[in-house]
């Protein structure tokens, strides 16, 4: 038997006779009997490195592919077999209910009941239970592709999910076990992956960036950068993605890889840690013939690597049958037949239907099993004649874990002493458990590289900052011309607070673009951290640190626009406060939005209650309404308003000055009915009024200063600084809040 190993410039060292392999695909991991064992996937990535040093120098540039033929080798393949016994997974479903439906139904169940007959465990007038797997049994083992196969709602992708352990605790009846011991979901997470049906990745991103950074999460602090690099270089030719590897990902306004490309990266950044058990929903889906098979081709060399390889697919060709070692075909939730590919003539020729030579042996099976589905006796029979046939074979096969006699512990740690990565794995610990770690990296590592990422993506899409600080300067100009250069009379007075309380809604509304973002990376981050690549707080603390420095540049170019245009008072000082408020304004309402993007799953919805809630903020922020006028039975909402304490803050900022005066003499009857009379006659009303209180009052005794200004508007319990303090603590509390949203909101088992 030969394999093909593909070599980027073997080199032949002095005085070594072992070539350095800088590319390999391997068709079969095998065993030299010549020279011993075969390389590990370690020697190989140490090999890697010093090749691609040697032929690159610098390691940029891509050496000449070398093709070698290496003869005389035996399969060997790594101790691992996953079993699964007696899967049965049932929903409450509501019914159709209608008026004439609820009488029969009443009528039926009377009489049932007359006749002595129980209503079924779980069934009701409104809902009814639907078994979905129906006591499924079957095995995986490592260097062998198995695929669940069935049409759409047989159960395919909830079998997946069963045996990823994507299904909540005691819903699942059964065991799932690998090498004969029951699989801890802590074990799982960290030496398994799972592939989703939807391409979930950054566009802007390059191929080859996506499957570093997936590096940088997955591999442990302990692998050098250039390891990791060489991990990278030789997962993008063993994905076939060299030519692509400088491209970027691309949605639908970038253009970038190939439908069958980008199924490839999804499936490269699950195994970039090399894991041993690799579950794939459909992941042929969407994509032409020949893309299909070139991703199964990839995963059987994965297989062959030494992992155990799950996988649904709808409806395999004739050259992806090929590759298939294991196929189980489903149902209605029941197995009617699991075995090998080979087997399919033998066991429907058995059944009583034998396959046409010139048919496709996966079609007929799905063509009969559809038949037998719109029959009155359904796939009874095929469920049965399987079960017959499962209990016949089982006399003539054995487990790997029979041949082998290996315990799970030991078989963990001859994968990790073999080359298998497993995040960091170690094989000195003698729980299995405990030989993996949870993450594979501290929680610093986790922040910067997830900071990192983010930065990356939105660097290529400046058009969306862009966007942002537009209309936040279009406001600003605005607001600045409209109020332009106010004076200190009552009218001036009022305009400054038309302006503030406009000013510092404008702030919260225009955080909503923050909304999508979360919406549009939550798939990606429920699959990363399914799997322990990164911590949730970590996430939380990159997701905040990303947003801060947009905001300082949207909080400086309002502040610079209206401060001095409107003619506000404080000076240098004053600018400095307002915009550190502005600033605080910007991170409460980005937070507030991004909690919100945590918990509505949806755009629409979720820009309709923040425009609402936000409606809400500024009618019980005090300036519509005083504090002091406020019902009793609304005032919390007046304390839970976020633009009240920026809009105080600012009140206090303009008006925080005791000596400064807004109203002189006269000017006590502006904005009243006596506002238009001559100014004579307003000079003899201030006499009047000074006779009357017994006091002088002159056009240019002050009557009204800023102290007064803010006890009129109710702006007297919080100095401006703290209303400040309490703003940026807003922020913070909301991103709490987002944590614990991300916590409850990211479990994305099956109820």
């Amino acid at each position: 038997m030969s394999s093909r190993i593909v070599a980027e410039n073997a080199l032949s060292l002095p005085n070594a006779t072992t070539p350095y392999f800088d590319l390999m695909e391997l068709d079969d991991l095998a065993r030299c009997p010549a020279a011993g064992d075969s390389p590990t996937l370690g020697q190989l990535l140490k090999h890697v490195g010093d090749a691609r040093k040697e032929a690159a120098g610098d390691g940029n540039d891509t050496p000449v592919h070398h093709a070698l033929d290496v003869a005389g080798i035996e399969p060997r393949s790594l101790p691992f077999v996953l079993t699964f016994s007696n899967l049965t997974y049932s929903v409450k479903v509501r019914r159709k209910v209608s008026l004439s439906s609820m009488f029969t139904r009443r009528g039926s169940r009377l009489g049932a009941e007359a006749m002595g007959e129980a209503p079924a465990v779980g069934e009701s007038m409104f809902s009814r239970t639907k078994t979905l797997l129906n006591d499924i049994s079957g095995e995986a083992r490592d260097g062998e592709i198995m695929a669940v196969l069935g049409a759409s709602g047989s159960g395919k992708s909830t079998l997946i999910d069963a045996l990823a352990n994507r299904i909540a605790k005691g819903r699942l009846k059964g065991t799932v076990a690998l090498n004969g011991e029951a699989l801890e979901s802590r074990l799982l997470k960290v030496i398994s992956a799972y592939v989703m049906q939807d391409d979930l990745l950054f566009p802007m991103l390059t191929v080859e960036e996506t499957l570093m950074f997936a590096a940088e999460f997955r591999l442990p602090r302990t692998l050098s950068k250039s390891k990791k690099k060489a991990r990278v270089q030789a997962l993008i030719d063993q994905l076939g993605l060299r030519n692509a590897a400088k491209t970027v990902i691309g949605d639908e306004g970038h253009r970038g890889v190939s439908g069958g490309e980008r199924r490839r990266v999804s499936i490269g950044i699950d195994i970039i840690h090399d894991p041993i058990v690799l579950f794939l929903d459909e992941p042929t889906s969407g994509l032409d013939s020949t893309s299909a098979f070139m991703v199964v081709k990839v995963l059987q060399r994965i297989a062959q690597s030494g992992s155990i390889v799950i996988m649904s697919i709808h409806q395999p060709s004739y050259r992806i049958l090929g590759l298939l070692d294991r196929m189980i075909f489903l149902s209605r939730g029941q197995t009617v037949y699991s075995g090998s590919p080979m087997q399919l003539p033998v066991f429907f020729s058995e059944f009583g239907h034998p396959i046409p030579e010139t048919d496709n042996r996966t079609e007929f099976a799905l063509d009969l099993i559809r038949e037998l589905e719109g029959s009155p006796g359904g796939t009874k029979s095929l469920v049965e004649f399987n079960k017959s046939w499962q209990t016949m074979t089982k006399h003539h096969q054995t487990t790997d874990s029979e041949r082998n006699g290996l315990s799970l512990k030991e078989a963990i740690s001859a994968s990790i002493s073999r080359g298998k990565l497993v995040s960091g794995a170690t094989n000195t610990n003698t729980n299995p458990s405990s030989m993996v770690p949870t993450f594979a990296n501290p929680f610093w590592m986790e922040m910067a590289t997830l900071a990192k990422r983010s930065m990356t993506n939105s660097r290529r899409m400046p058009e969306l900052f862009g966007i942002r600080l537009g209309a936040v300067m279009v406001t600003g100009f605005i607001l600045a011309t409209m109020f332009w250069q106010l004076d200190n009379s009552p009218k001036g007075v009022q305009e400054r607070l038309g302006f503030f309380a406009f000013a510092m809604s404008t702030t919260f509304y225009t955080t909503a673009d923050a909304l999508p973002v979360f919406l549009q990376e939550r798939y990606i981050f429920m699959r990363e951290t399914a799997y322990n690549a990164y911590r949730r707080s970590s996430y939380l603390v990159a997701h905040a640190l990303v947003a801060l420095p947009p905001l300082v540049f949207l909080s400086l170019a309002f502040a610079a626009i209206t401060f001095w245009a409107v003619g506000l008072d404080g000076g240098f000082s004053g600018f400095l406060f307002y915009f550190l408020i502005i600033f605080a304004s910007f991170w409460a309402g980005n937070s507030f939005v991004t909690f919100l993007s945590g918990v509505v799953p949806h755009v629409m919805l979720g820009y309709t209650i923040v425009v609402a809630i936000l409606a809400y903020f500024l009618l019980f922020s005090g300036f519509f309404i005083n504090r002091d006028r406020i019902p009793s039975y609304w005032i919390w909402f007046h304390y839970l308003s976020l633009v009240k304490y920026p809009y105080e803050a600012v009140l206090q900022n303009e008006f925080g000055d005791p000596v400064k005066c807004f109203v002189r003499g006269v000017q006590i009857f502006d904005n009243t009915p006596l506002g238009s009379v001559p100014e004579q006659l307003k000079l003899k009303l201030l006499d009047s009024m000074s006779n009357t209180l017994g006091m002088k009052i002159t056009s240019s005794t002050c009557l009204t200063t800023g102290a007064d200004i803010l006890q009129q508007n109710g702006v007297t319990d919080l100095s401006k600084w703290n209303c400040l303090w309490i703003t940026v603590a807003w922020g913070f509390f909301f991103r709490f809040l987002f944590y614990l949203s991300l916590l409850v909101g990211s479990n994305n088992k099956r109820r």
